[in-house]
């Protein structure tokens, strides 16, 4: 197993997020002013590139010391999404012995049957839709918010301080992105679009990168891709080989699966796809699960 990296400084994740920001910057105060059009995908990229950056910050990158890798994603520049909030759900979700448990894992996209089955039917619809790769890019966002904001508001009224305390200090990280935004070209609404824009990106990578299975091991997905997304999702479309190595920095993480492809294909029981084109192609306007749980049916 490889061990974690012993620099001081993982530099090519530190010079990623200045030209994150760089781009960020670029989109919402100069290429606002000349065209919309490409300012707002411009920056939706930008901002989904410092959500991928954050998921590295949560596994110790590219600092040290968990404190600077916090300060070094500090901006709320998604708006939505308090990083306490990421980082405890995502390190809750990395026991991969309870990975797309409907009410053990904070990130499953499935929902236990007693729960299915008292959905009103349009809910239903909207979730059987949600669960093909078009739905999860045109409504996804919208869903997997609204699920989330539910769930921290039910948890801060049964007085979960931790929970309060991050979306406490989500506040001025998201209100100094919206304080930048409003003396900047781009309107408030074009930023909001850029937002969703970003989540919409996002739930490419979250589409399918776990299944339900028997095994835990064999939950988790190999996607081959090595063009614009896998930078953009920092090399998670090598989600098994993230899974295994998590304090293993994303630059590495090509190099470690090409090392062995036939061990990580073994322990997943061959859960893979070739590129994001292929996952397009499959699944652009079909279901590849169910809503329900197909097996953890709990009473």
């Amino acid at each position: 197993m490889p061990r974690p990296t012993s620099e001081t400084v993982e530099w090519p994740t530190l010079a990623l997020t200045a030209l994150t920001y760089l781009l960020w910057v670029l989109a919402v105060f100069w290429l606002a002013d000349v065209t919309l059009w490409l300012a707002v995908p411009l920056a939706a990229w930008a901002i989904a590139q410092h959500s991928s950056l954050c998921h590295e910050a949560i596994h110790g990158h590219p600092f040290r010391r968990p404190a600077l890798n916090a300060a070094l994603v500090w901006p709320a520049l998604a708006l939505v999404v308090p990083y306490g909030r990421f980082r405890d759900t995502h390190l809750a979700h990395h026991r991969d012995a309870v990975l797309t448990d409907p009410y053990d894992d904070p990130e499953s996209n499935y929902l236990a049957r007693r729960d299915w089955e008292r959905l009103p039917i349009w809910v239903k619809h909207l979730l059987r839709f949600n669960n093909t790769l078009a739905g999860r890019l045109l409504v996804g966002p919208a869903v997997g918010m609204a699920a989330f904001l539910w769930r921290d508001a039910v948890a801060i009224r049964a007085g979960d301080r931790r929970v309060l305390g991050a979306w406490l200090l989500h506040i001025p990280a998201a209100a100094a992105v919206v304080a930048a935004v409003a003396v900047s070209p781009m309107p408030l609404w074009a930023y909001a679009i850029a937002v969703y824009g970003a989540l919409s990106l996002l739930k490419i990578r979250t589409f399918l990168e776990h299944q339900a299975h028997e095994r835990a091991r064999a939950r988790t997905v190999i996607i081959e891709d090595r063009g614009p997304l896998a930078l953009l999702f920092l090399n998670n479309n090598l989600h098994v080989v993230h899974h295994m190595h998590p304090r293993v920095p994303w630059y590495r993480l090509p190099a470690l699966y090409r090392s062995n492809p036939q061990r990580y294909l073994g322990l997943n029981d061959g859960y893979r796809y070739a590129s994001y084109g292929e996952v397009l192609r499959r699944y652009l306007w079909r279901a590849k699960d169910p809503v329900d749980h197909p097996i953890l049916r709990r009473d």
